[in-house]
């Protein structure tokens, strides 16, 4: 019986990520897959990074994980959300080929060191002595390990959903993980159903471009992975268009051949992703919603209308599909469809991913109510890391929501659980001015170093940035001037009599380092890369100080009690969706209050500013 440090049960982008930061770590890793040409499957959206997700990508990637590397390989359309907003809440986003996308995971697999690719279904967990040990596949072969990763994603007990018609899958074309679903129920594991779903896709041969507007790519393409400076293929433009009045009018008329409005889900959709169905319901007054037409691959003329996901009947599809200005003789090459599926309560987890009632195994994505290939790849670098620390013996390593992203959804999850499928957002994090993916690496990839999942080769790229990073800040902070001097250079500063140095000048609103750097030629030889940095870093620099001390004030001030009747409808700037669940929870401190799902540091702020206020007035 063959024996591995480390088993991966799937083989999609948290097995995927899993199994490599396994295998990185030393550990002899076996990745267990239904399909091996498989991985690398998209299963979703053919895009990769946004808002709060692109974070966890660089995150990964300064942990020298593949997701990043993949991406940049297959991206054929780059663009920075919130260009024009501050880098804290910038994200990264590249539109990828579909098969250039599995090409370069199988590939980087293949070529992992103590990895090994095994076709087959796992059908039982081996447990001995209250740990798992091993697996049985289905072909009855039996597979001994030191520790496992479930990373099941959609398959199981995963049930296809289309108008009233339903079927198993995991996902369209693939058979659904029975089997293990009902061995995790015999271990009486907290199951619930969620359910995710997808557009129809169409040929774009029959789409009418000519009409449409144009969404090009950036000029300047900002890459996910920090050892890669320019796209690797050709890039491309998506088209947009809106659903109309007789879109909605098409979709309101057939909810109830809906498969969630007809009643056949059970399970709860991304309230951040909804349905078209759900967006006619929810936002009755909106007359269009936008769709982003994205091309699948270079050479494959399927195109993904992203917006209307969809659990209707094909033929209600095809309606309002041709309802669409631009898509009137679109045909639909794939109907959309809802996927129900079963997860596990995160709450039964530890910050390390493994189970705490079942020692040996680890969940990774959307077994733990994620939703997102970058929230599972996230996740399945971190069970990868522990669960190779586990086979020697090593303590895990957790990850803290002050110094990632990675640590902020970790935290979410095993702390608050999910009502419904969790997806990361930059407001989720207290320390979001620090956790810039610009410095992901600056952040997380000496961590990596320490642990030993870092290449040689990244490890002397970062040692190398850090070095010239350290030169450049030193060489700022040695250059001072008074207010007079920098006056007599055009900066314009307070005559208060205190020198302040380059980086202290950089940290203005109005200077520049290109105005710096013509003022003082001693700055004249930084390279266009430290520069960038530098000039970031010292935008940031009284920010993330001052931030520091909120989150020691607020942490001091988890125990203030919250009066029964406080009225949260009262506060202005909180939302519709959370005074409604502190309504609902009623916490007594700021602390539970904290711990409601969906309550965001910026929503405690103004609860305790609130709380202040009452004070004041009572002691006035």
């Amino acid at each position: 019986m063959k024996h591995y440090d480390v088993i991966v049960i799937g083989g999609g982008h948290a097995g995927t990520e899993a199994a490599h930061a396994a295998a990185r770590m030393g550990a002899d890793t076996a990745l267990v897959t239904l399909r091996a040409d498989a991985i690398g499957v998209m299963s979703c959206n053919p895009a990769i990074g946004g808002l709060g997700k692109g974070h966890l990508v660089r995150e990964i990637d300064a942990l020298d994980g593949v997701m990043g590397r993949i991406a940049d390989e297959a991206g054929i359309q780059f663009r920075l959300l919130n260009r024009r907003k501050g880098p804290a809440v910038q994200g990264p986003r590249a539109q990828a080929d579909r098969k250039l996308y599995r090409e370069s995971a199988q590939r980087l697999t293949a070529a992992q060191p103590n990895l090994t690719v095994i076709e087959g279904e796992v059908t039982d967990l081996r447990v001995e002595g209250g740990r798992v040990t091993g697996v049985t596949l289905a072909d009855g072969a039996q597979l001994d390990c030191s520790a496992a990763i479930l990373t099941s994603g959609t398959f199981l007990n995963g049930v296809i959903h289309i108008g009233d018609q339903k079927r198993p899958g995991g996902r369209i074309g693939d058979k659904p993980s029975v089997a293990l679903a009902e061995r995790l129920k015999a271990l009486d594991l907290p199951l619930g159903r969620l359910k995710t779903g997808t557009p129809p896709r169409l040929d774009g041969k029959t789409i009418d471009w000519s009409r449409l507007e144009s969404q090009p790519g950036d000029d300047d393409p900002v890459m996910f992975s920090f050892l890669n400076k320019k796209p690797f293929v050709r890039q491309i433009a998506c088209g947009i268009t809106h659903t109309n009045e007789k879109t909605h009018e098409i979709i309101r008329d057939n909810l109830d051949r809906s498969a969630m409005y007809g009643g056949h889900i059970s399970g709860v959709g991304p309230r951040y992703c909804p349905s078209i169905e759900d967006k006619i319901v929810r936002f009755a007054e909106k007359s269009s919603h936008q769709i982003f037409l994205e091309p699948e691959g270079l050479d494959d003329d399927t195109v993904y209308p992203n917006g209307i996901s969809t659990s209707l009947p094909a033929e209600v599809q095809e309606d309002y599909v041709h309802s669409i200005f631009g898509l009137e003789e679109a045909k639909i090459v794939q109907p959309g469809y809802a996927i129900e599926y079963d997860f596990v309560d995160p709450r039964a987890l530890d910050l390390s991913l493994q189970l705490r009632v079942l020692p040996g195994l680890y969940l990774a994505g959307q077994i733990n109510g994620t939703t997102g290939y970058e929230e599972a790849a996230a996740q399945g670098l971190v069970a990868g890391l522990n669960a190779a620390l586990a086979a020697r013996d090593a303590e895990p390593v957790h990850f803290s929501r002050t110094s990632s992203y990675i640590g902020v959804m970790i935290d979410d999850l095993v702390s608050r659980g999910v009502t419904e499928p969790y997806r990361m957002f930059t407001s989720r994090a207290e320390f979001r001015l620090t956790l810039r993916a610009d410095n992901a690496d600056q952040r997380l990839t000496q961590t990596g170093i320490d642990l030993g999942c870092v290449s040689e080769g990244r490890r002397e790229a970062f040692e190398a940035k850090m070095d010239a990073l350290t030169a450049g800040r030193e060489l700022m902070e040695s250059i001072t001037l008074t207010p007079k001097a920098a006056k007599d250079k055009g900066f314009k500063v307070n005559q208060d009599g205190s020198r302040r140095s380059a980086f202290d000048l950089l940290s203005f609103p109005d200077i520049t380092m290109e105005q710096l750097q013509q003022a003082l030629p001693e700055l004249a030889d930084l390279s266009p890369d430290v520069a960038a940095q530098l000039s970031i870093d010292a935008l940031y620099a009284n920010y993330v100080a001052r931030q520091q001390l909120d989150a020691a004030s607020l942490k001091r001030d988890e125990g203030w009690e919250i009066p029964e009747g406080f009225e949260y409808s009262a506060l202005n700037g909180l939302s519709n969706e959370l005074k409604a669940k502190l309504e609902r929870a009623r916490p007594r401190t700021l602390g539970q209050a904290g711990r409601v799902d969906g309550v965001t540091p910026a929503a405690l702020t103004l609860i305790l500013a609130k709380l202040r206020q009452a004070k004041r007035e009572k002691t006035a």
